[in-house]
Formats: C-alpha cells, structure tokens, sequence
C-alpha cells in the first residue's frame, strides 16, 4: 500500500485571473454567482475536459453491491433509510453530477457566509476619502469581490472535493434526497494508488454511504446537524481591522505582493479567522460531539459487516481511516467553513463511546442513542458514556 502524496495547499483561485477577468465574471448580469459557482466547480473536476459516462459495468456492479449493504446495514441499524417516501439508493456518478447536486445541497450553509462579508465594509473608509491609491485598489476589489467571494470558493472547493470524495457523507452534511451519489472513477483511482481490492472497496464505501444515510435521515438526528451546522454559518462577523492588518504589508506596485493577495483568498485563515465568532467557538464543541459520535456509530457498523463480508477488510479499513485524517486542503477548508473540522482525536473519541456504551448496555443500549432527541450526548457525555446512559435511564 502506497502513501498519499502530500496535498498542495488549497488555493480557490489557483489558475483564475484574480485582476482583470475576475472583474468580468463578477460583473456578469446574465447568470447568477451560484451559476458561476457551478461552472467553476465543474471545470475543476474536470480539469477543463469532456468527461465520459459511468461504465455500466461499474453502475452495475455498485447497485449488486448496494444491495447486499442495505440488507447488512437495515439488520444491524434496525434503522429504516426511508427518507421523504423514498427508500435510499446508491447511484454511480460522475463528478460534473456530483458538484450539481453538492453545490445545491451546501448552498443554504454557504449563502449565510457571503451575507456576512456583504454585511460589512472590510475596510471601513469611504473610498472617496482614501488618499492611497493602493488603499483605494484594495478597498475597490474588496467592494468588487462582495458576497460572489464565498461563491467562487465554494465552486473551486467543490469541485476539488469531486476529485476526491468516494460518496456523499465524507462530510456528514444532511441531503434531502433518497439518492447517494457515489463516484466510480475516484473510487477505482483510490484503489489503484493504495493498492486495494476494487470490489471489497466498493462494498466498503456502499456500506459506510448506506450507514450515514440512514443514520442522517432519523428526522431528529438530521435536523440536529442540520441546525447546527446554520447557526454556525449564520453567526460569522466580518473584522475589518483583522482583515486590514492582513493586507496592510501588500505593495501592489509590486508584482509578487499581486500574486500574494492571490493566494490570500485561499488560506481559510484569512477568509475564516478573521470573521468567525464567539458563538461559533461556543457551538463548536455541540457540533464535534455530534459529528463524533456519528463517526463512531457507522465505523461500528461497517466494522460489524465489513469483517465478515470484506476479504480484505483489514487493510482497507486502516487505509481508509488514515485517509479520512489526512484529508485534502480543499476538505479541510469546508470543513473550517463548516465547523465539521475533526481530529484522529475525535474520531477515537467517538469510537470509545460507542465500544463504551457496548461494553454497558450491548447493542440495545447503543440502539437507544437514535430513539429521540434527548438521547443524543452531550459533550461531556461524550467523554463519559455511563454518564450518558446514567442520564438516560434516568429520564425514563
């Protein structure tokens, strides 16, 4: 099995013409900035080439395996996958189909964030009053960039994120379709570069897809990551002063601090770190807690399938939780976006609350953690799973 080579660093605008041509795509009147955002996206998945159809060999060899996953998840879950009428199913796709419907499913977290920079003038000077003319430039593309900033990232993200992702829930993030697009040219990439077995691969991501779906598609459970995941996005602040101190060292005389201010744009340090709030850091720990647990919940399941259906199960297993850590830079900037920013350490925290819960109370005890709102655990809970079931108990 081979290493993943180090990600370059995430750049939203990397080959865009951030001074000249962006002020024409801003300034496009006959489509809207989410239709920018779609074109972006699918030119990065692409590469800015023609893609071909799923193989139906691939589409029908991932609906088989698809099966046997749902009957495997529904018997361990005891979960129905039913969401709005209609039971899941997994459905080959290429990436362009990928974007559209990532994009359409993302779009009400990161509309709220081109709200927030709209909302505030980073620089806070009229620019009738700025006696710089480098002040005003900056202060000319700040008001020219707006809300369509966010927009431009969010389809450069996705459309790296079509490069990688294997399915839908890499990211836990409610969708609120019964169909769970997975992609076959990253999958068969994936096992090729780490030297894995494509079949037992596919069967892996069909059951990890299936489980978060089902777990996702529990209308309290859905709705808790749902809410939390808006509050998040609605409680961002502009900070002009953080955001002038960023671009105060900038020469745009000079050519190389241009390309600086480029590559700006993609650090989520400047697009994030100096808007995030205090209520945001005070909902990170709900979001960590919930994210956690789901992650530790569906590993258990997949592990409980997996071991006795995967040959090589073992191997594609470490291979895959290594990976989910070691995520790309474009993963990890949604994720900062989002809130959904997890450590090894949280993961091993949401898988020792499940083995702790298992070790107390088996597998009916862990049922009960989907059966109403008030058995999600708090954080704290997290860290202490007897106290979850202490509470739990308590309440009945």
């Amino acid at each position: 099995m081979s290493e993943a080579e180090p990600p370059e660093e995430f750049n939203p605008f990397k080959g865009m013409p951030i001074f000249g041509d962006l002020g024409k795509l801003f300034a496009q009147q006959t489509s809207s900035s989410w239709d920018n955002a779609r074109q972006i996206a699918i030119a990065v998945a692409t590469q800015g080439g023609a893609e071909s159809n799923v193989e139906p060999t691939q589409r029908i060899a991932l609906e088989e395996l698809a099966r046997v996953a749902e009957l495997q998840v529904s018997s361990v879950t005891g979960l129905t996958n039913v969401r709005s009428g209609k039971a899941a199913s997994i459905v080959a796709s290429t990436r362009t189909t990928w974007v559209s419907a990532t994009l359409e499913a993302y779009r009400p977290l990161l509309e709220p964030i081109a709200g927030a920079s709209h909302r505030s003038d980073p620089l806070k000077t009229p620019l009738d009053d700025m006696s710089d003319p480098a002040e005003a430039m900056i202060g000319q593309i700040m008001k020219m960039l707006g809300p369509a900033l966010t927009s431009m990232t969010a389809g450069s993200m996705v459309g790296n994120l079509a490069r990688r992702n294997l399915g839908q829930y890499d990211l836990p993030i409610p969708r609120n379709s019964a169909e769970i697009l997975v992609i076959p040219a990253n999958i068969a990439q994936l096992a090729s570069e780490w030297s894995l077995d494509l079949s037992d691969l596919q069967l892996w991501v069909c059951l990890s897809e299936l489980t978060h779906h089902t777990v996702l598609s529990v209308p309290h459970v859905g709705r808790r990551m749902q809410d939390l995941l808006e509050d998040y996005v609605a409680s961002f602040e502009a900070d002009p002063a953080a955001l002038r101190h960023k671009l105060s060292d900038l020469d745009l005389a000079n050519r190389d601090s241009l390309d600086n201010l480029e590559s700006l744009w993609g650090d989520p340090e400047m697009m994030l770190g100096a808007i995030q709030s205090s209520a945001q850091r005070a909902l990170l720990p709900q979001i960590t807690a919930l994210v956690s647990v789901i992650a530790g919940y569906v590993d258990w399941v997949v592990d409980s399938v997996g071991r006795n259906l995967i040959g090589s199960y073992q191997q594609l297993s470490e291979a895959l939780r290594r990976r989910r850590v070691s995520t790309g830079s474009a993963d990890r900037f949604i994720e900062k976006m989002l809130g959904l920013e997890l450590s090894q350490d949280h993961y091993d925290r949401g898988t020792a609350f499940v083995s702790g819960v298992l070790e107390r109370a088996g597998g009916e005890g862990l049922a009960r953690l989907w059966h109403t709102p008030k058995e999600l655990p708090t954080p704290a809970e997290v860290e202490a799973p007897g106290l979850w079931l202490a509470r739990i108990d308590l309440a009945d």
